[in-house]
């Protein structure tokens, strides 16, 4: 569930991108292997099948000091970066928002994990970082529904608010839907990936990626924010 992309912190030579894999249908030793060695990291989500794998990897990471850095693909893109920071000057108390999709009906992703625990743990991490970025952290959750086929959660947030999130990959839209609708005593604040471009993400998360391993100066979405949406997805109390 976790590519590679590393190179030892000792290595001066510069770092190269590589293009990044689809994540393995089961975690395996690599990723814990390569932290042993030295060696950067660039993390698919979820960090494991379950929290306990993902704690033993993020152990393993902070016992090693070594930089990682999660693909959470949205979160680099211009208007995932400004709707976050005009949704931190608001008063949000309460939030709606959705991530849907149909590839695990056919094709290359339905397949493995992703059938076997469908759309929380493949799709969860995604909303779950934008909502607890936009809104603030995150407490408590319910859910109701199969999270193999559609699910729906109800978060409750530090500040009060209440944020909804409804996640599938099972259902035939014509488009990949992803929006996040913010709710205040002000005019709605709205983001919706229609109209961007994915490609634009990738150049600002090797650029990150490069600098954070250049300085080793830990990125904002690495191991740690990784286990810290493994584990609310773990604590999630269904209905």
């Amino acid at each position: 569930m976790a590519g590679i992309v590393s190179r030892s912190r000792s290595s001066r030579r510069p770092l190269r991108g590589r293009r990044l894999r689809r994540p393995a249908r089961r975690p395996g030793r690599p990723r814990t292997l390569a932290a042993k060695r030295g060696k950067a990291l660039l993390l698919e989500k979820p960090l494991g099948p379950g929290l306990p794998a993902a704690r033993r990897l993020a152990d393993t990471i902070a016992e090693t000091g070594v930089i990682t850095q999660l693909v959470l693909t949205k979160r680099y893109h211009p208007t995932t970066r400004a709707f976050l920071a005009t949704a931190r000057t608001h008063n949000v108390t309460g939030a709606r928002s959705c991530y849907l999709h149909g590839a695990f009906l056919s094709g290359d992703f339905a397949t493995g994990w992703r059938l076997e625990h469908g759309a929380l743990l493949d799709l969860g991490p995604h909303l779950l970082d934008l909502l607890d970025a936009a809104i603030g952290p995150i407490t408590h959750i319910r859910s109701t529904g199969d999270p193999r086929h559609r699910i729906e959660l109800t978060c409750q947030h530090e500040n009060g608010a209440v944020s909804q999130a409804s996640l599938s990959g099972t259902v035939a839209v014509p488009r990949v839907l992803t929006r996040v609708e913010l709710f205040g005593a002000t005019e709605p604040l709205i983001y919706d990936t229609a109209d961007i471009n994915h490609e634009e993400c990738w150049p600002n998360l090797r650029r990150d990626f490069a600098t954070a391993v250049r300085t080793n100066t830990p990125a904002e979405l690495d191991a740690q924010r990784g286990l810290y949406l493994q584990t609310l997805i773990d604590r999630i109390i269904p209905d």
